[in-house]
């Protein structure tokens, strides 16, 4: 077994995974993962530049991340960028920043190499001969990857929660309007997917990433988050729906007093269970399988 660390730093969310990883079978044991809400994407979609406040909360994170592969004696790291630093103008000066806390430079992927990725880290666990779609919906892209064992066909597309927050959400809870806007860019980022990924020939949906898991936390009733239970529970088209209704009446202080959505979200959730609940009902799926291993997964999967 390889000791190893990696890290996916999105449009929302910096995390961190640190397993042993056996090179050869694929198999992972984790040490150590955690999550941050950093908000790097703050402003990108309006701006194309990465604010100086949402650099320093990242970079924060980046220390405090620095520690745990240095108690845990992790033997390599990958540190893979996502969205948000693709698309700013000022990426060099996150790279620099990154360089010189943890030593290695991020690698800023593709919105491909970002699927496959997730589809990796996603799957590895799953068994059987069906095809999959895997959904991943991050803070500013979502990527859309058919396959079983391996990747067949992907595509990145524009829509991720925190960039349809920003574009269109000026009232609390959002008018129908706002909604409507919403609604409309899914719909045509799924029309872009679907040139490349035929989306709606998948037998199992599969979703990934901190809006599904909450969704899922919220239909299974949790009263405090438990990726143990969250993770490869079933949630039915019928539940994304409903709780997807319950987030659009709701206000930021009904939502925050949710136990399951992580305070980072609050503000967000609905549009990210909105672009679910778009995906769901264009694929056609009676449910959704819903996973806690995702893009890191993949990530230190690599690494090893």
């Amino acid at each position: 077994m390889t000791r190893v660390a990696g890290i996916d730093c999105g449009t929302n969310s910096i995390r961190l995974l640190v397993a042993d990883v056996h090179p050869e079978t694929g198999d992972l044991v984790e040490l150590d993962r955690r999550m941050t809400i950093v908000r790097l994407g703050q402003g990108v979609d309006k701006t194309g530049r990465l604010a100086p406040e949402a650099l320093e909360r990242t970079f924060a994170a980046c220390r405090a991340y620095a520690e745990v592969i240095k108690e845990l004696g992790a033997e390599r790291l990958r540190f893979v960028a996502t969205s948000a630093s693709r698309d700013a103008e000022n990426r060099d000066e996150f790279v620099n920043g990154v360089v010189e806390i943890l030593g290695v430079e991020p690698e800023v992927i593709t919105g491909d190499q970002e699927a496959a990725f997730s589809f990796t880290g996603a799957t590895g666990e799953l068994h059987g001969d069906d095809r999959r779609l895997v959904v991943d919906i991050g803070g500013g892209s979502t990527e859309f990857v058919t396959g079983n064992k391996h990747v067949e066909a992907a595509r990145s597309v524009d829509i991720g929660c925190v960039r349809l927050t920003e574009r269109h959400v000026r009232h609390d809870p959002p008018t129908a309007e706002e909604v409507a806007a919403i609604r409309a860019d899914v719909r045509a980022a799924l029309d872009l997917a679907a040139e490349i990924v035929p989306i709606g020939s998948a037998e199992t949906l599969v979703g990934l990433a901190g809006s599904v898991t909450t969704v899922a936390a919220i239909a299974l009733g949790l009263t405090e988050y438990d990726s143990e239970k969250i993770h490869h529970s079933r949630i039915s088209a019928a539940q994304v729906a409903e709780v997807t209704d319950r987030l659009l009446a709701s206000t930021h202080d009904e939502r925050a007093a949710i136990p399951v959505i992580h305070p980072g979200r609050v503000d967000v959730i609905i549009a990210g269970a909105l672009v679910l609940r778009e995906i769901v009902e264009r694929v056609g799926a009676s449910e959704v399988v819903v996973s806690e291993h995702d893009i890191l997964d993949g990530i230190a999967l690599s690494v090893a």
